[in-house]
């Protein structure tokens, strides 16, 4: 199993994030970190600025060309551009890609929300060349399907898929909320797979929380992988979610004896 960090971040404001990335910065000098990162509430904006309706199915964006035209530019242009930018002034050797790039992200379009499709491999030599030689991959949530079109592709599955393909010790996806709550609104700090399928089942967990969750699943094809759903607005939240056992909701394979979080 890999000692590589997966991390997912959403696509707001750099103010919003720069606590997490200065974080980023720390930990990269001790370990191989991929960064995958969202925008949603950007391309939104956009999209309303350009009449585009925004429309969505269980948590994840309906894409259709305008979307997509407007999800490309937001992502790959503007976000992924300005993530790789502020962590080079920190000393970080940040390369932006898409999963478009070196085809790296192997994915299968989902017909059912137009063009959106779902990581179901890596090309793993183009990323370890990468990590190998020190450099912090930030990746925009694209990937070519089956028949080369270029697709929206959720950035919590982005992440899996990279987790997976990895075979990383440490997936963590950073969220607004404190982590899965359970029936009676408190907040989960741990969770076996099985227990995450019964909480969709039970309709606890819905919304955009379904999608991250199917996500942190996906991670979880190695012994001893955890995946960690955490509040990225907590000053020290990423630190915190690889080291704190009370800090979101740390998920793990069904019958996998539960631990604390090792050092960062």
């Amino acid at each position: 199993m890999s000692e590589v960090l997966v991390l997912k971040l959403g696509g707001t404001t750099l103010a919003d994030q720069a606590h997490v990335l200065d974080e980023v910065a720390t930990v990269a000098r001790q370990r191989p970190v991929v960064l995958v990162h969202g925008g949603g509430k950007r391309i939104t904006e956009w999209l309303e600025r350009l009449g585009v309706p925004s429309r969505f199915e269980g948590g994840l964006r309906v894409t259709d060309q305008a979307a997509l035209d407007v999800a490309a530019a937001v992502l790959r242009g503007v976000v992924n551009s300005e993530l790789v930018s502020y962590l080079r002034d920190r000393g970080v050797d940040a390369v932006g890609l898409s999963g478009v790039d070196g085809g790296f992200m192997i994915a299968e379009r989902m017909p059912h929300l137009g063009l959106v499709a779902h990581v179901v491999g890596v090309r793993r030599d183009f990323l370890d060349q990468l990590l190998v030689a020190g450099q912090v991959a930030v990746v925009a949530p694209l990937a070519r399907d089956e028949q080369g079109i270029v697709c929206n592709v959720n950035a919590d599955d982005a992440a899996a898929g990279i987790a997976a393909g990895l075979g990383a010790r440490q997936l963590v996806l950073m969220t607004d909320l404190a982590g899965v709550m359970d029936a009676a609104g408190q907040t989960l700090s741990t969770m076996t797979s099985d227990e995450a399928e019964d909480l969709i089942a039970a309709g606890v967990v819905n919304g955009g929380m379904v999608p991250k969750i199917r996500a942190a699943l996906q991670a979880l094809n190695w012994p001893g992988a955890e995946a960690v759903i955490a509040d990225a607005s907590d000053p020290h939240a990423l630190t915190r979610a690889l080291t704190d056992a009370t800090f979101g909701t740390r998920i793990t394979a069904a019958g996998q004896a539960s631990r604390a979080a090792g050092p960062v």
